[in-house]
């Protein structure tokens, strides 16, 4: 027996099916409802999540523990026996029947922190870090990162749930930074929203819903506005001991982007570069404008997707609508990639889930993307899907893919099943 899952974490594991975990024993496959999902103290060797959003924060935060991950119908997880041997692969979304081949010594390369990754054609691939402390970078360090491509500065928090102030985020910053040395790091300024409110704010007006109040839209409310100087007061007092950049969260537009670095300038040296989070199709569309504006530009692949395709990524009944094979999102990535030039792509990053995806990440490749942030973990199989790929094949895959009619035509090309896609609305059963 196979069954073919969506995949989620890259990895390879067997292990005992449980659908509870009994103590002490930590190499069992877990199989959760992803209203069931919580931290996990002790993590599982694998996990199965039943009904996952695949772009939701909470099954975004399973890709810092590096969890090999697959997501499964309803259908799909009455078929698994618990108690059963298994094996998982996170990569291609398979499950299957007793143990699992390890994988070739010959691609379980190491790598040198810093460096480009390469192509089997030898072109060279930035895969950076996105991280939320001190070990994800010991993490990313680890693995051989370019660079850390962007810390989520929202989840540094202090103890009990208290306000930080400067000196506790210049200690938090500067910890980071010595752990990743030598490698460069971004920081993302606070990115708040509705579904990552801290506990010492209150009751703002605007943050509800999916497209209210939130990242760089607060930065003038208090009281975000003071831990926002906070951070960038303590950035530049780090800056002068590692190389830094800064990222703004949530920007829709250059006019917008343009008022918060010259605020931001009252604190940050010129030596030190600052960035917008794209997160709209609004912004998106503005490549042209960023180069004369922006150092560096860094594209938010889950919330831009969410709002192209109109569907909140925490709610698994529309999961489906955020197709990673939808034609109209690789042509809406393609435009943005034609749009921005051989300047500005130079300049760009991809952040998010979106390039783990099977096959995605080739297809990005040909459509001229060379700079991808990631959770640390997956670095090493990301790599070894760039070890796999020429660019002449991912060129003309990607041509194929823009001129195919629906997602279906895409994942038959990439060879994939239709159970890889969750349940749309319209063809949903009971």
């Amino acid at each position: 027996m196979t069954i073919q899952a969506m995949p989620f974490v890259p990895g390879e594991v067997s292990g005992v099916l449980r659908r509870q975990r009994r103590d002490g024993e930590a190499d069992c496959i877990l199989l959760l409802h992803f209203e069931d999902l919580l931290p996990l103290e002790t993590p599982p060797a694998g996990l199965i999540v039943v009904g996952g959003a695949p772009l939701s924060h909470p099954m975004t935060e399973l890709q810092g523990l590096g969890i090999p991950t697959v997501i499964v119908s309803r259908r799909q997880a009455e078929s698994l026996r618990e108690g059963e041997r298994l094996w998982l692969d996170g990569i291609s979304g398979r499950i299957g029947v007793g143990e699992l081949d390890p994988i070739p010594v010959d691609e379980q390369r190491s790598h040198d922190p810093g460096r480009p990754f390469a192509t089997a054609d030898d072109v060279a691939v930035e895969l950076r870090a996105s991280i939320t402390g001190v070990q994800g970078a010991q993490d990313a360090h680890a693995v051989g990162a370019t660079a850390v491509g962007m810390v989520r500065t929202e989840y540094l928090v202090p103890s009990h749930g208290r306000m930080p102030d400067q000196a506790f985020y210049e200690k938090a910053f500067r910890a980071i930074c010595e752990a990743a040395a030598p490698l460069p790091v971004t920081f993302r300024l606070l990115d708040i929203s509705v579904d990552k409110k801290p506990p010492w704010l209150g009751e703002l007006s605007g943050m509800t819903g999916l497209l209210g109040m939130q990242g760089s839209r607060l930065f003038g409310v208090r009281p975000v506005s003071s831990l926002v100087s906070a951070q960038a007061a303590a950035l530049a007092n780090v800056s002068r001991d590692y190389p830094l950049r800064v990222l703004v969260p949530y920007v829709a537009s250059p006019e917008e982007f343009r008022h918060w670095r010259n605020r931001l300038r009252a604190w940050l040296p010129d030596r030190v570069p600052i960035g917008p989070m794209v997160e709209t199709p609004a912004a998106a569309l503005a490549m042209p404008e960023w180069q004369g504006t922006a150092d560096f530009v860094s594209v938010g692949c889950n919330d831009l997707m969410q709002c192209l395709f109109g569907a909140d990524r925490d709610i698994p009944d529309v999961a489906g609508y955020l197709d990673p094979y939808a034609p109209t999102l690789l042509r809406f990535f393609d435009l943005i990639a034609r749009t921005a030039g051989a300047e500005g792509m130079a300049r760009l990053q991809l952040c998010g889930l979106l390039m783990q995806m099977p096959g995605v990440l080739p297809l990005l490749l040909g459509l001229g993307f060379r700079r991808f942030s990631m959770a640390p973990r997956l670095i090493p199989a990301m790599s070894r899907v760039l070890a796999r790929s020429r660019l002449a094949e991912a060129e003309q895959l990607a041509a194929t893919v823009l001129a195919a009619g629906d997602s279906g035509s895409v994942r038959d090309l990439l060879g994939m099943s239709a159970e890889s896609r969750p349940p749309m609305p319209w063809n949903r059963v009971g």
